[in-house]
């Protein structure tokens, strides 16, 4: 069985065709530029060269139809006919309190994400507007959203409340949401497959580190906490987003630097963390050579990051009442081992101790944990696109 997985933007469309009883990736690519000059494709058919393709894409409809193209052609297709595409699996940004779980897409699914949208204007258009091309174009084809969000729907209310007026929740949603749900669920459930354990007897921490850097703690298989909030710019200090912060800093910093609160979302989201910081980079490989050659701001970005980390891990243990596994992932979670170590480093309170030798490794599944840690420490490199896959054919098959 053949799913498609699609994960659109506003003007770029990455997609998966993986054939699920073997886990196996058929063909891959990106889209870039749709409705911009210069819109191409990279499309990478497995065992094949990869191929490049520049030709107009006006909208998402015409890049769906180039992708499916690319996927038949006799050169470098890997399909005869779009009847060999068994279902689209679709990421989802926003499912706000709508959607606990993965569902097969109808009108009224659709029209709960129109209004989701408001929840994240940036995702969720650029999310239905994938969805409507595949429909246009593929119409008894079964399409299911898979979101973000939903992993997080476990959180009690005392999690997920915010000091605020309940009013302020129940009549505007304001609460926190979580991200990145589908890799920290992945990866909960990929750990417990690998010391054979049943997930609802472990309490696990699930560290998502990339330009974007998101905890979870995990209970049961349930996530009952997490770090982002009503946006991914709740929680941690990331690439470039300042993660918490207190409020009243944003009408102080609209006076002082003459910003509108446009302007200030945008400052807060895109020149801030360790960007900001170091003014160096928010690429992790950059501020660590600024940092060796003496870079102090670099230095003090790299340690803020960690030792944010270190906190929310430190809270988590507290809200299950202990931990057997803390897990790392995405891209600075999977291929910066000094990171791992510093995020680490000063938690041998609640047991857990890093391997500094079996720690110097990348995008590997691996335990990382010292031989006297309590606590399993343990690399694990996401596949969000598989989890979405799967999550596809459970309600497809």
């Amino acid at each position: 069985m053949n799913i498609l997985v699609i994960n659109a933007g506003s003007s770029s469309l990455k997609y998966q065709l993986i054939e699920i009883v073997n886990n196996k990736i058929v063909a891959k690519g990106t889209i870039e530029r749709i409705g911009i000059e210069g819109s191409n494709l990279v499309h990478k058919p497995e065992g094949k060269d990869l191929v490049r393709i520049e030709q107009p894409m006006p909208d998402h409809k015409v890049a769906i139809k180039v992708m499916i193209a690319a996927l038949m052609d006799k050169e470098h297709g890997v399909i005869s006919s779009m009847d060999e595409i068994n279902a689209v699996g679709h990421r989802v940004v926003h499912g706000a309190e709508y959607f606990s779980g993965s569902v097969i897409i109808t009108d009224e699914v659709i029209a709960a994400l129109e209004e989701c949208s408001e929840l994240a204007p940036l995702h969720n258009p650029a999310n239905l507007m994938g969805i409507q091309a595949c429909i246009s174009i593929m119409p008894n084809v079964p399409m299911v959203g898979v979101f973000d969000t939903a992993f997080h729907q476990t959180m009690p209310k005392r999690a997920y409340l915010y000091g605020l007026s309940y009013e302020a929740y129940q009549e505007y949603r304001i609460r926190r949401y979580g991200f990145h749900g589908t890799s920290h669920k992945y990866i909960a459930t990929r750990y417990a497959e690998l010391i054979g354990k049943d997930i609802k007897n472990l309490k696990i921490i699930t560290c998502h580190l990339g330009n974007g850097s998101s905890i979870t703690a995990v209970d049961g298989g349930k996530s009952i906490d997490t770090t982002m909030g009503f946006t991914p710019l709740e929680g941690l200090v990331m690439g470039t987003r300042s993660g918490d912060i207190d409020p009243a800093i944003v009408p102080y910093l609209m006076d002082k630097m003459g910003m509108d609160l446009e302007q200030t979302i945008q400052y807060l989201n895109k020149e801030c963390g360790v960007y900001g910081i170091s003014g160096v980079s928010s690429d992790f490989r950059d501020l660590w050579v600024a940092s060796i050659q003496g870079n102090e701001r670099a230095t003090t970005a790299l340690e803020v990051f960690c030792y944010r980390i270190r906190k929310f891990i430190g809270g988590y243990a507290a809200a299950m009442g202990g931990v057997d596994a803390i897990l790392f992932t995405a891209g600075i979670g999977e291929n910066d081992p000094k990171i791992r170590e510093m995020c680490i480093e000063g938690l041998e309170f609640i047991g857990a101790r890093i391997d500094k030798e079996i720690n110097d490794v990348k995008g590997k599944e691996l335990r990382i944990s010292a031989p006297d840690s309590t606590v399993d420490i343990w690399c694990v490199p996401t596949n969000e696109e598989l989890a979405i896959a799967r999550e596809t054919y459970l309600l497809c098959k």
